[in-house]
């Protein structure tokens, strides 16, 4: 068995891969390495896995429904062993509304991820390599974009679209890209003059097949990064607009709504906002943690 996971090793660590499998199987190998390193960044890993399982696993893990409570027998209950982390002005269980949360929290961060990465990396990268006027007018708008804070320009955009969860996914994204093209664009242009690119030039390949088959997936790895870093930003973005009322609605369990609900009870059933609150610091955490190793993993300063 022992010699197997030394020939294992050896293979994966290879300074002669003999096949592109061999070779990206060994730079993932050689990252998770440098990543395994980090033990906060094992700590933030950890984190967000439990967060998925959470989420994935919230009908079990919830005691209970999350928008169904007891304002008769359960109003503002402390906690206790029936309600771990008490209940509201509902009489909703705190905790089963954290669990059910978390779903929503990933479906922003993955939403938004989804939609502003794929916006900035193309806005960046054809910025950088084609230059001139294309990146002129990419890198004005994208200035334009830049010179409002994150949280004002979202709460104008949610305040045009309308109060809802979708609307300030949307508008937490529109205001995400503009990070995205500066880091691609600072990395198309540090590329563009290499001599990989003069030869694929010389055999033909157009610019748009230069930008989507060589120059955004090597702008990839600093994205990725990036967008890690940026989860705990997009998370207290959400927040702030649920707890101003224009992200997710009642009674639907977002975690800034529910410090919103909570505040007029701070002093005296502190429990109220506190869960929710805790719940936005340790997730927001965990992705600064997990950014941090994915960045010493990722950066090619650190890796040599």
């Amino acid at each position: 068995m022992m010699n197997k996971t030394s020939s294992l090793h050896d293979w994966l660590s290879s300074e002669q891969p003999q096949s592109r499998r061999q070779a990206l199987l060994g730079r993932l190998y050689a990252g998770w390495r440098s990543f395994a390193r980090n033990r906060l960044a094992l700590v933030g890993l950890v984190l967000v896995l439990l967060l998925m399982a959470m989420a994935a696993l919230a009908p079990w893990i919830a005691p209970s429904a999350p928008d169904v409570g007891d304002l008769m027998n359960a109003r503002l209950l402390p906690p206790s062993a029936a309600h771990w982390m008490g209940t509201d002005e509902q009489g909703r269980d705190i905790f089963s509304r954290i669990v059910w949360g978390s779903r929503i929290t990933l479906f922003v961060v993955t939403v938004v991820a989804i939609l502003a990465a794929p916006i900035g990396l193309l806005v960046g990268t054809l910025a950088g390599y084609f230059g001139g006027w294309v990146d002129a007018v990419l890198m004005r708008i994208t200035d334009i974009f830049l010179a409002f804070p994150k949280l004002i320009l979202a709460l104008a955009f949610v305040a045009a679209l309308g109060p809802g969860i979708e609307n300030a996914v949307l508008a937490i994204a529109i205001t995400a890209w503009p990070a995205y093209a500066r880091i691609a664009r600072a990395e198309t242009l540090s590329l563009r003059g290499a001599d990989f690119i003069a030869a694929v030039q010389l055999q033909g390949a157009s610019g748009w097949r230069i930008v989507l088959r060589h120059l955004m997936p090597l702008c990839l790895p600093s994205l990725i990064v990036r967008v890690t870093l940026d989860m705990a930003g997009i998370i207290l973005t959400a927040a702030g607009l649920g707890f101003l009322g224009l992200g997710a609605q009642p009674p639907s369990p977002e975690w800034g709504a529910m410090i919103a609900g909570g505040r007029a009870f701070v002093l005296d059933q502190w429990w109220v906002a506190a869960g929710p609150g805790l719940a936005i610091f340790i997730v927001s955490l965990a992705f600064n943690l997990l950014g941090d190793g994915l960045r010493d993993a990722l950066d090619p300063k650190e890796s040599e």
